[in-house]
């Protein structure tokens, strides 16, 4: 690092602070200002945002071992939730931006009534503010901490340490204007870093005919390494595993960032955007840059480190595949771009820490305080209470990074916590028989499942050393299926046991909302409402479907041009096209 690299990286923090400072008296004026930027971002900002947070300071890391490991297709561990996303665009995103609420958690008070709702809101709130929440702060921080170990060999913790203090300074004085505006700003600055890193690792093994022939003796054949399909048969991919991801995970699991039938900060986001088109274009922009536009830099970085750095390199003793991703950093860019490279590291963890913050805050007040410990506060004093639960938030997230080794079990578990909600949220929305013991069952009966599942069946975990084995994705596969089919059956008992939602609540909740659908019609009739109208032009699923091929079709196009195939690369991306094209249109017209 010369006197440039470090000019490079206080500039940066320089920026973060002024742009985050700027919006300070806009974010204190309320807490709808504080949590959802009063209702008024437009779609470019709102996705652009999703985009960000969502490119952590450890995702290229995990990228790049998942493509060491199975090259190219062992992305599909992530690529297969484009289907979860598509269903909120199109089914869901609308609806949210409708209930006009602050929170995902506030929802359930909507659309439930009685002391069922009230506990359902204060325990997820608690739920995700506090577990969920400080273990992927504490998991994106121990990520930090190792990037800065290979590349500076300091102590890691005083400069992460300048990252966070930086991060909440912003995040709790202005809410989330300063979140949207420092995300789209950081979000510049870490693609055109991931991508110069590309590049100079392309030039390093002699371009992108070489980085083949290279993968080929590695991976026995080029096609092993770039296909974008796991091979029929594959070890590290079993079939059940397989069948899993693409016809289950993504409409039965619950995930940050990932959520059946949208929700977290997802949602959020469709909250501050300034009408329904804003909020549907937003999300339809942060699906297509997630999964087609951002991973090639990573996927093809993550490649040449397979070439320059067989096995991985040595960190604290033992070697370290991921890490070589931020080596290739170290040893193949010059006197400048190292300083980028590092502000674009510290853009990646900054950005996913500051929404987590401002996230996790909005359920400890507007959920828990302002719900259940005092309702009839000034605005002021609640967005005094945020930023002091911002603060309180980053505090605990230390403890959480520093236990976190002990605590990688625990993560397992409370995912495995919404391992068969999926459906409940997604039919919440257009089935009024769903009420909130079908919510509380079903979380309570897919933790219990799950976590009786993992200990049943053979537990993979102590037994491979690859964080990707295919033993464990079998294991894993089999726990889903048994806990979606538990806890569904389980569920759907729950709810015709126990008494529907009272008619006041349900009409209430159709008139807010216009879910619209069969499942509502006869609480229309019902209580003498009048049926939503149906929307004109395409159907929602075939518009999602629609959204489906956009997505991969450009996610394919661009890695067949990455890897010189151009005439397909180009088809693809027309194919792309023509359903953007369609959407475009549907989406006026609607």
């Amino acid at each position: 690092m010369t006197l440039l690299d470090w000019g490079i990286v206080a500039l940066y923090f320089a920026l973060s602070i002024g742009v985050g400072m700027k919006f300070t008296r806009k974010g204190g004026e309320s807490l709808e200002e504080y949590f959802v930027a009063g209702r008024k971002v437009s779609w470019w900002l709102a996705g652009s945002a999703m985009i960000a947070t969502t490119f952590a300071a450890d995702t290229p890391l995990v990228v790049t071992g998942l493509v060491a490991a199975h090259g190219v297709a062992g992305n599909w561990l992530w690529w297969n939730m484009v289907m979860s996303g598509m269903l909120t665009v199109f089914l869901y995103a609308r609806l949210w931006r409708r209930a006009r609420v602050m929170t995902d958690v506030e929802f359930v008070e909507i659309r439930y009534g009685g002391r069922p709702a009230t506990f359902l809101r204060g325990f997820r709130a608690l739920y995700l503010a506090l577990p969920i929440n400080l273990i992927i702060l504490g998991w994106v921080t121990l990520a930090m901490v190792k990037i800065l170990n290979v590349a500076l060999g300091i102590q890691p913790l005083w400069a992460v340490g300048l990252c966070f203090v930086v991060t909440v300074a912003y995040s709790a004085a202005a809410g989330m204007w300063a979140v949207l505006w420092t995300d789209l700003i950081q979000l510049v600055i870490k693609m055109s870093a991931v991508i110069a890193l590309a590049t100079f690792a392309v030039r390093k093994v002699g371009g992108i005919g070489a980085l083949k022939t290279g993968l080929a003796s590695r991976f026995g054949t080029t096609d092993a390494a770039i296909s974008f399909l796991p091979p029929a048969g594959s070890v590290w991919m079993p079939t059940i595993a397989v069948l899993v991801f693409l016809g289950v995970q993504w409409w039965a699991a619950w995930y940050p960032g990932a959520e059946p039938g949208g929700g977290g900060y997802v949602a959020q986001r469709i909250f501050s955007a300034r009408t329904e088109r804003d909020g549907l274009l937003a999300t339809l922009f942060f699906n297509v840059g997630h999964y087609a536009l951002r991973p090639w830099p990573w996927i093809v970085t993550g490649l040449c480190t397979v070439l320059l750095y067989p096995g991985g390199v040595m960190v604290n003793g033992h070697l370290d595949v991921e890490a070589a991703y931020v080596q290739a950093m170290v040893d193949l860019m010059p006197a400048g771009w190292k300083g980028f490279m590092l502000a674009g590291f510290a853009a990646a963890y900054m950005s996913t820490v500051a929404t987590h913050l401002n996230w996790g805050a909005s359920y400890l007040v507007n959920d828990v305080y302002r719900r259940f410990l005092k309702p009839r506060a000034s605005e002021q004093h609640y967005v005094l209470v945020s930023r002091l639960a911002t603060v309180f938030l980053f505090v605990a997230s230390v403890g959480v990074t520093s236990q976190l080794d002990s605590i990688e079990k625990a993560w397992r578990y409370l995912l495995a916590l919404g391992s068969g909600t999926g459906l409940v949220l997604i039919l919440r929305w257009y089935w009024w028989r769903i009420n909130a013991w079908s919510e509380i069952s079903a979380m309570v009966v897919s933790g219990a499942v799950s976590m009786a599942a993992f200990r049943l069946i053979q537990n993979p975990y102590a037994k491979t050393d690859s964080r990707f084995g295919g033993e464990e994705f079998r294991v894993q596969a089999i726990v889903m299926l048994v806990t979606v089919v538990v806890s569904t059956v389980a569920w759907l008992a729950v709810t015709f046991l126990t008494r529907p939602e009272t008619d006041e609540k349900l009409a209430a909740f159709y008139e807010r909302v216009q879910p619209g659908g069969r499942g509502w019609r006869a609480v229309a009739l019902r209580c003498g409402l009048a049926e939503s109208p149906a929307e004109s032009g395409t159907s929602p699923f075939l518009l999602w479907a629609l959204g489906v091929v956009l997505v991969y079709s450009a996610l394919f196009g661009l890695g067949k041009l990455v890897f010189g195939e151009i005439p397909l690369g180009l088809g693809l991306l027309a194919v792309a096209v023509a359903a953007f094209v369609v959407i475009i249109r549907n989406i006026d017209r609607r």
